[in-house]
């Protein structure tokens, strides 16, 4: 019997003093680390021209309400957000930071990789910015007066699956980055905010139709609550909708996969996250002419 007991007490939710729950014990041992595999890549040329900032969507919503009523603690993965935010800030760019209204950047704590000490540099040097972010809203409404950016990057976490699928802010923004032939650099649950762009059009109208993504696959997302990493089952599979939108997933597993497709680069989760930071660096620099 606590034999039984202690199998339960694992494999279940961790309430917070929020009413949220964030992953169990079992749940974070299988998914997190307490370090990265940042390989601290030496780029020899700064970026040449005027584009030399990356505008970092993030979200700032801290729970999913899942079917059962049941609240996941939630936001932006810090090791999908803070790694590739080495790479770009190692290859020369500045990074910009927004929440759809300036709220605080909602993290993911419980996934921080405590005992990694470029992620924790980073973190620190941006912990303000963290707190006290720019708002979208503002972004959007003077996107001609940015003539200084390179690519915008949207995080993952499940956080990135509240709000900013249905911001018309981000909406304009990503039509902007398209218009300016500017990079998209998004992970894991971060291409769900991609499905803004396609707010009151038809599904034939999105324009990414067509493209290939890496992507944190839906099948992983509808098995992980059994090992209690959420508290009950998703509200909506953002994979699933993609592909109604003619998205094509080129993953079935959360392998570390990574692709570009155009000015779109993606990758499928944190253990993708330091190949999909050099991807971007790199293809951010050789565009620029550096």
């Amino acid at each position: 019997m606590w034999q039984n007991i202690r199998s339960v007490a694992r494999i279940g939710p961790q309430a917070d003093e929020r009413g949220g729950y964030s992953p169990s014990r079992l749940a974070l041992k299988l998914a997190t680390s307490s370090t990265t595999d940042y390989d601290n890549t030496v780029y020899e040329h700064a970026p040449q021209g005027p584009k030399r900032k990356i505008l970092m969507v993030c979200t700032e919503e801290r729970e999913m309400t899942m079917r059962n009523g049941k609240k996941f603690s939630t936001g932006n993965h810090p090791v999908e957000m803070l790694v590739p935010m080495l790479h770009l800030e190692k290859a020369g760019f500045h990074i910009g930071i927004v929440t759809p209204t300036g709220r605080p950047v909602a993290i993911e704590m419980w996934a921080m990789p405590d005992q990694d000490p470029a992620v924790q540099d980073i973190y620190d040097r941006y912990r303000d910015a963290f707190a006290n972010p720019d708002s979208l809203s503002d972004f959007a409404s003077t996107l001609q007066a940015h003539q200084d950016i390179a690519a915008v990057f949207i995080p993952g976490g499940h956080g990135a699956m509240l709000g900013l699928p249905e911001n018309e802010d981000l909406q304009r923004v990503i039509r902007w980055t398209l218009e300016e032939d500017l990079f998209m650099l998004s992970i894991c649950h971060g291409p769900a905010a991609l499905l803004a762009e396609n707010l009151g059009e038809s599904q034939t109208s999105f324009a990414y139709r067509g493209y290939s993504m890496a992507v944190f696959p839906d099948r992983t997302d509808k098995i992980t609550p059994l090992v209690g990493y959420m508290p009950g089952h998703m509200p909506w599979f953002f994979g699933e909708r993609l592909t109604e939108l003619g998205v094509n997933i080129v993953n079935s597993q959360a392998n570390g996969t990574c692709h570009r497709d155009r000015r779109l680069i993606t990758g499928d989760s944190p253990n993708a996250a330091n190949e999909f930071g050099k991807m971007a660096a790199q293809a951010l620099l050789s565009e620029s002419g550096a």
